[in-house]
């Protein structure tokens, strides 16, 4: 959607080793946006992002407009349920239901044959993946690691509306992550290992979830049982933002290995 950052063009660095031709699209979706949101306001700087894509080496750039994706009496929305309504979904109503129709509509239009997709979003990743594989899109998906500033701040266009202030206190969502990580690794109970992590955010910070869910259906889970992720949204200021850690399955395989 526009306002790119490192963690746009690692996807298409990651195409770029992967395919003989790449494809990028910048459509900052109406439909993702609820009325109250920040549609008007999201990050625009299409020169610049325009530049750092042909850097990045793709051949092709899709820059359509709304009246074109979605032209006089469109109607037909595709919906993945119930993953569509929990968490992000349940947070953001509609939201992951203009992902899916937008998405849609560019696998028609564009014909890839891999999509490569930010780990960031990670419960549009596993909804996407969700999609495409009951459609029967002839497409492989590729999620391709969160990319962090030094502090370990997930790259976001949103992190433009943080100042110097909000963001110091935005990093705390990450080591949130963490410590819940590290205490769930280390067999606390999860109620107790939340908590932890909870505790970690800024005092400043509004917390609206932190969670460890199961890596493929993204229902919640009681014990640590890889691939999971953990998961969290806060507001920091007028700003919310998303991050998540994802616990791969190879990492039980290594404690076990090590007797862990």
């Amino acid at each position: 959607m526009g306002a790119l950052h490192e963690g746009h063009l690692e996807l298409v660095r990651r195409a770029r080793e992967r395919c003989p031709a790449v494809v990028a699209s910048i459509f900052i979706n109406p439909l993702q946006f609820a009325p109250d949101e920040d549609l008007a306001t999201y990050p625009r700087d299409l020169e610049h992002d325009r530049e750092k894509l042909a850097a990045a080496g793709i051949d092709v750039l899709f820059e359509p407009d709304a009246s074109t994706m979605y032209p006089a009496n469109f109607s037909t929305f595709v919906e993945v349920e119930p993953l569509g309504a929990v968490f992000e979904g349940a947070h953001r109503p509609e939201h992951f239901r203009g992902v899916t129709t937008v998405i849609v509509k560019l696998l028609n239009i564009v014909r890839p044959d891999a999509l490569f997709l930010g780990q960031k979003d990670a419960q549009q990743a596993v909804l996407l993946r969700k999609m495409i594989a009951d459609l029967d899109f002839l497409v492989e998906v590729e999620v391709v690691p969160t990319v962090r500033e030094p502090n370990g701040l997930a790259r976001s266009s949103r992190n433009r509306y943080l100042d110097s202030t909000r963001r110091a206190e935005a990093v705390t969502l990450y080591q949130a992550l963490c410590v819940t990580q590290r205490a769930l690794e280390g067999g606390a109970r999860k109620a107790d290992a939340l908590a932890t992590g909870a505790a970690t955010l800024s005092p400043s910070a509004q917390l609206d979830y932190l969670e460890m869910v199961d890596g493929q259906t993204f229902e919640p889970i009681e014990e640590l049982r890889p691939p999971a992720f953990v998961i969290a949204a806060a507001r920091f200021g007028r700003t919310r933002l998303i991050d998540n850690l994802w616990v791969p399955l190879r990492q039980a395989q290594d404690r076990l290995k090590n007797g862990g």
